[in-house]
């Protein structure tokens, strides 16, 4: 159950750390604040024992993973993409990656939008369909080179609202993944309790953007209101969607208003709900 935990524990202390510092760096408009908030939270979990220092200094890069689909399954002769095909439970599972990377992603594009503007008058997103297009093939380039998911990610927000604006951001971030991917034993070091003031300054950011939403009519602020509690009550922004989708076409039902609903809301919102029923 959701409550107060233990404030005197050195995670949380690190985390209220994390979240006062950043809070205070936003209010005094410093650039970079968010990431300062995440060094110096980092720095302070050490004495704390928060902060895990390196227990070994491995620079190199695990290709063990490389091509996996199309690797053998241990202990058969059977190639792992082809196994999926055979099993229908692994199939189940194939649905839920894909529903969760593309609404992820979906929302992700949406939060980012916002904060960076680069949404139209009626909050639609500019070019949704090369973003989703690149984010697909990304998503299957991760999974050959057997690497998580590559695709967008929430925190992308913080560096629009630090002012990153143009696709010029996005290569220097990436060139950065590509060279601190031999500094892992480092990056580890950082720790969710360091994130933590980063990532509340984010959610508050884009928690702005809800004044937009009607607030007078139920089937706009129903569905708003469940997507909103949803997410940080499962930690899942595809469930939370899932859940706006499902009680939008139903409130609309009962309105008597079936026929506005889009036929991809209809596929979408039943497809959430098998996901939810079959989990």
């Amino acid at each position: 159950m959701i409550a107060l935990g233990d404030l005197s524990s050195p995670v949380a202390l690190v985390a209220l750390v994390s979240i006062l510092i950043a809070v205070v760096l936003q209010v005094l408009n410093v650039k970079g604040g968010l990431l300062i908030s995440i060094v110096a939270a980092t720095v302070i979990g050490i004495p704390m024992g928060v902060t895990a220092l390196p227990t070994e200094w491995n620079f190199g890069l695990d290709f063990t993973a490389f091509a996996a689909p199309f690797q053998t399954v241990p202990g058969t002769d059977t190639l792992a993409i082809v196994q999926v095909f055979l099993q229908p439970a692994l199939l189940l599972f194939v649905f839920s990656l894909l529903m969760s990377d593309f609404f992820d992603t979906m929302g992700t594009v949406v939060a980012v939008g916002e904060q960076g503007k680069f949404v139209d008058k009626d909050g639609n997103v500019e070019d949704i369909q090369p973003i989703l297009a690149v984010d697909s093939v990304a998503a299957a380039a991760g999974g050959f080179f057997g690497a998580s998911s590559i695709t967008s990610f929430v925190e992308s927000t913080s560096g629009a609202a630090a002012g990153a604006r143009t696709g010029l951001s996005n290569v220097v971030v990436g060139v950065l993944f590509v060279v601190f991917a031999f500094f892992a034993p480092v990056i580890g070091m950082v720790s969710a309790s360091a994130t933590c003031g980063a990532l509340v300054v984010v959610g508050y950011l884009m928690l702005s953007d809800v004044v937009s939403i009607d607030w007078t009519k139920i089937e706009h602020a129903f569905p708003a209101f469940v997507t909103i509690l949803g997410i940080p009550m499962t930690y899942s922004i595809t469930n939370g969607i899932g859940f706006g989708f499902i009680s939008y076409c139903i409130i609309k039902v009962v309105q008597g208003k079936a026929t506005e609903v889009k036929p991809l809301m209809w596929v979408a919102a039943a497809a959430f709900l098998v996901m939810f029923v079959v989990g």
